[in-house]
């Protein structure tokens, strides 16, 4: 199968019917053909209603917020634990560090387990642990038991990092895919610029320990509403996304060579030839959507679900796409580490002076400029993939989604700048606030970015190299995480934040290489591409 497709460049797709001659068997709405193309089972998840799609995202807000906002609730109290603890503030960050190493390596178990068994009982597990978790964390003694539950609970919450960027894609289609993706990595940076927030004024009013078991209880009534409400979205279909005119094509010679067979038997033979009987779909019952866990015909096998649990590893190797998305995933990761790793310390020193609630105030900037960045990254960008898919003779380049980073790479920069400078300066909070709304609104649309370009360049084994992207940021995550303090300290604020600002510029606009290269590249890795999509979709 590879060799018979290697024409087919991945990541390649007709979205847009400019001339009125879609193919015939593609789906169409408001004249976009359906990608991936949804089969005729009303239980596809690609054919539920909008309302029933709609709480599926919920869903996964949920579950973003869920465990996402209790394992960042610590970042506006550090000094506070430190006093009560003896622990120091550096051992905290360097706790955090870990935490975001195991969310990275974490996948590579959670990950081929969704993709095997199903996505609902893996979502609901790792909210589940995330309760005892945060219970522990409130009992810290010692920098060794709070690097145990850091780690652990980097671990359980692992998922947070790489199923939503497969569940996603499981229910909405090709062009739907960047605004419903660029809600998730809102939630994801949101969830962690709202728990500052919280967490500072909850600290102020109860202390850091009932902070944590605030984290325990908000965990345990996301699983509640996810146990109750939550779908599964796994579905095994035929076929592969790029490939479906090609296989309409074969099916349709299949079907006239069975149809000429026919003839022929007829005509030397009385005996009447029954159809085949139509495909029986059954609705699945409450206790069946209840179930953590389903065994779904068509699942890959146990052995190739082991395979998987090594294949990032390879696909950051063959395919440097995947790692190119994992690098612009990775810096913007890095400049969210640097504003945590500084809120702090620049806030609640002279001249500000600002007590832990009012460093978590500062996180409101953060959270409009995510808000910014999601919709930026979402709708407008899919949008505008649309409008060059139809100038483009209604073919989508997967490339055509990069171009928003063009004014995220300017963004970042100012955003940096207007933070370390300022808060070199003493300027007034309101331009610390605005810099950092500015800088979160490039974080969030660069990573939305590089995860749908991911999705996008390689559908069919993107839920391992997502895991890869995920992988290769948070290890970029771990390193900032070790660097930041002494390269601001050693360098001051002004300097530090200018030369972050002209990095970050630099390095998102490698995309226009990409642009550039792109196809070329996806077009190089083909073959070892429909290859690799082929085992996945017949190992079972």
């Amino acid at each position: 199968m590879a060799i018979q497709h290697t024409a087919v460049v991945p990541g390649t797709v007709h979205l847009v019917d400019v001339s009125g001659a879609a193919p015939a068997g593609a789906k169409m709405r408001d004249g976009i053909q359906l990608v991936p193309r949804p089969s005729d089972d009303p239980e596809d998840p690609l054919n539920w209603s909008r309302g029933r799609k709609m709480l599926a995202l919920a869903m996964v807000v949920v579950y973003t917020f869920g465990t996402g906002l209790p394992m960042t609730l610590q970042y506006s109290i550090l000094a506070d634990i430190t006093a009560d603890t003896g622990i120091s503030t550096a051992t905290l960050v360097e706790g955090t560090g870990y935490a975001f190493l195991l969310l990275g390596f974490g996948c590579l178990f959670w990950q081929p387990i969704a993709l095997t068994y199903g996505r609902r009982g893996v979502y609901l597990l790792s909210t589940l642990a995330t309760v005892p978790l945060m219970v522990w964390t409130a009992y810290s003694k010692s920098g060794g038991e709070w690097f145990a539950h850091r780690i652990i609970i980097g671990f359980f919450c692992a998922p947070i990092e790489a199923l939503p960027e497969v569940s996603i894609p499981d229910v909405f289609f090709a062009h739907e895919r960047g605004a419903m993706m660029g809600v998730y990595v809102f939630s994801l940076f949101g969830s962690n610029f709202l728990a500052p927030l919280i967490g500072g004024w909850f600290n102020e009013a109860y202390g850091w320990k009932w902070t944590m078991y605030f984290g325990a209880i908000f965990a345990a009534v996301a699983f509640i509403i996810m146990f109750f409400f939550m779908e599964e979205t796994m579905y095994f279909r035929q076929g592969l996304e790029g490939l479906e005119d090609e296989q309409d094509e074969i099916a349709a010679a299949a079907t006239t060579t069975d149809a000429g067979e026919k003839g022929e038997k007829s005509s030397s033979s009385s005996q009447t030839v029954s159809e085949s009987p139509a495909a029986i779909y059954v609705k699945p019952t409450l206790a069946q959507k209840l179930a953590w866990f389903r065994k779904m015909d068509g699942r890959p096998t146990y052995q190739h679900m082991l395979k998987t649990m090594y294949m990032p590893f390879i696909y950051l190797y063959q395919f440097p796409i995947v790692l190119w998305a994992g690098f612009i995933y990775g810096i913007n990761l890095c400049w969210y580490q640097v504003l945590n790793g500084t809120a702090s310390p620049v806030l609640a020193n002279a001249p500000y002076n600002w007590s832990s609630g009012l460093v978590g105030t500062i996180y409101t900037g953060p959270i409009v400029g995510a808000a910014i960045g999601c919709y930026w990254a979402g709708s407008i960008a899919d949008k505008f993939t649309l409008w060059l898919a139809r100038r483009n003779n209604g073919v989508r380049e997967p490339e055509h989604r990069l171009w928003p980073l063009l004014v995220t790479a300017v963004l970042g920069a100012i955003g940096l700048i207007m933070w370390g400078v300022g808060a070199q300066h003493h300027a007034h909070w309101a331009v610390l606030a605005v810099g950092l709304g500015i800088l979160t609104a490039s974080v969030v649309a660069g990573g939305s970015v590089a995860l749908s370009y991911n999705i996008d360049c390689y559908k069919d084994i993107s839920g391992d190299t997502t895991t890869a992207v995920i992988l290769v940021r948070n290890l970029m995550g771990f390193a900032i995480a070790y660097g930041i303090t002494p390269w601001y300290t050693n360098m001051g604020l002004q300097n530090c934040f200018i030369m972050a600002g002209f990095l970050a510029l630099g390095c998102t606009l490698t995309f226009l290489f990409m642009t550039w290269k792109g196809k070329d590249l996806r077009r190089a890795s083909a073959e070892r591409y429909w290859k690799y999509a082929a085992e996945s979709s017949s190992a079972h």
